[in-house]
């Protein structure tokens, strides 16, 4: 990068607010590193930025909390990552409206604690909850096994403001919940990656903190058996907060045995007593077995179960597929590692059919296997209805198994809508679908 540029970008935010050299250590992706990392203090300082890289081709990396910096394929030239973190305000918190106005480098838990005090969450449960920040969440569109009852971030997200490529603040939707005026911009940017634009500040709905909360894990001797269950119960009476599915694998990571059925509720205490005591005779129809409670800490650790199951993953993948299809998927893919001379472990937002799937990682494992594995899985992710992405792989198996599924027609709308919000390809480019 041309000193006088980052002479610039250091008249805009200060100089204390540029890292170079070694201090950029955090950031290397891939074995890649930016130039330098810049962290801007106010939406007008991020526009600031943008539109100094926008005029010298300089390719922006926007950065949060760094939780899903490795998803996707890494820019393939140096330049800078725009760091969020000093954007991390609570801007306006209306609890008579069920309201917050946040800046986007505030992280998860931080706002979740400030809404407690209040009597309120907001309902968004992804990982990592201490660093992931609310920027990165609505652009990875990130979620955990609350989404079940609740959603994910297009449920939430009623107002945003975006620097676009070239330089533009975009501000869309409004601060109140009845705002359907005109097109829904907020969510054009959820799950873009970076790639349309750079969040630095969003209105989210909120929710009053249940009166009571509880989670309990059943356990099956077969996969099939769980996953009958999960039918029985979405066509109960029940109204769980979380459908969780995970195979003996990522059970053993959470000191467990599986494979368990993990199901919560919320809401009265006495509601919520009655709820399990169904589910547990609904599960004695499927062999269900030892019922009983998770702690807190146990059932904060789901959404990562499948992963943290192997020390270092040799490679994830993300499956979307029919609900009533998730034992299945679960069972084949199971069965196509095995074949390769692989374990996997996973774990499943089984209600929603949102899937996880690790490989085992060994000093000694050939590339061809894992690639072999996860051309399976992408087969098999398709056979029954769904779709896969190859969530995290080093870079050779990356070049061999495709990081997103082949999106069509779509993706050409795709691209004209990133040449309209970054005609200058400065974002993430070549992260995203369609090499966008």
């Amino acid at each position: 990068m041309e000193a006088a540029l980052l002479d610039k970008v250091r008249s805009v935010v200060g100089a204390d607010h540029v890292l170079t050299g070694v201090d950029l250590s955090p950031f290397v992706i891939e074995g890649r590193t930016p130039d330098a990392a810049v962290f801007p203090g106010s939406t007008e300082e991020a526009r600031a930025v943008v539109a100094l890289a926008a005029e010298h081709a300089v390719p922006i990396m926007p950065w949060g909390g760094g939780t899903a910096a490795a998803v996707g394929l890494p820019v393939a030239w140096s330049g800078l990552v725009l760091g969020l973190t000093r954007l991390n305000r609570i801007v306006e918190h209306e609890p008579g409206d069920l309201t917050v106005t946040v800046e986007a480098g505030l992280t998860l838990g931080a706002l979740q604690a400030a809404l407690h005090a209040r009597g309120q969450w907001l309902s968004l449960d992804p990982p990592e909850p201490d660093r992931a920040t609310l920027g990165g969440i609505i652009a990875v569109n990130a979620a955990g096994p609350r989404r079940h009852l609740y959603g994910t971030a297009r449920d939430l997200l009623i107002g945003v403001t975006v620097v676009t490529g070239n330089g533009a603040v975009v501000r869309g939707g409004g601060k109140v919940v009845k705002n359907v005026a005109g097109y829904d911009l907020p969510k054009l940017f959820i799950g873009s990656y970076g790639t349309l634009g750079v969040i630095t500040e969003m209105t989210l709905k909120l929710r009053p903190v249940p009166d009571h909360e509880r989670f309990v894990a059943v356990s099956f001797e077969r996969m099939k058996e769980a996953g009958g269950c999960v039918r029985a119960i979405m066509a109960s009476d029940l109204i769980p907060a979380v459908i969780d599915l995970l195979d003996s694998e990522a059970m053993r990571a959470l000191a467990l045995r599986g494979p368990a059925l993990v199901v919560g509720f919320d809401g009265l205490a006495e509601q919520v007593d009655w709820q399990c005591r169904e589910l547990v005779r609904i599960a004695s129809g499927f062999s269900g077995r030892d019922a009983g409670p998770l702690t807190p800490e146990v059932a904060a650790r789901l959404g990562t179960a499948a992963r943290d199951a192997f020390p270092q993953p040799a490679s994830v993948m993300h499956f979307s597929v029919l609900p009533t299809h998730v034992a299945d998927t679960i069972e084949q893919a199971t069965s196509a590692a095995r074949s390769r001379g692989l374990v996997s472990a996973w774990a499943a937002h089984a209600g929603v059919g949102v899937v996880t799937g690790a490989l085992a990682s060994t000093r000694t494992q050939a590339t061809g296997p894992v690639v072999s594995a996860l051309d399976d899985w992408r087969t098999i992710a398709h056979a029954n209805s769904g779709f896969a992405t190859l969530e995290s792989a080093p870079l050779a198996v990356k070049a061999a198994v495709p990081v997103w599924d082949d999106m069509g027609a779509v993706a050409r709308v795709m691209q004209r809508i990133k040449a309209q919000l970054d005609p200058t390809n400065i974002l993430n480019p070549g992260r995203f679908v369609a090499g966008i």
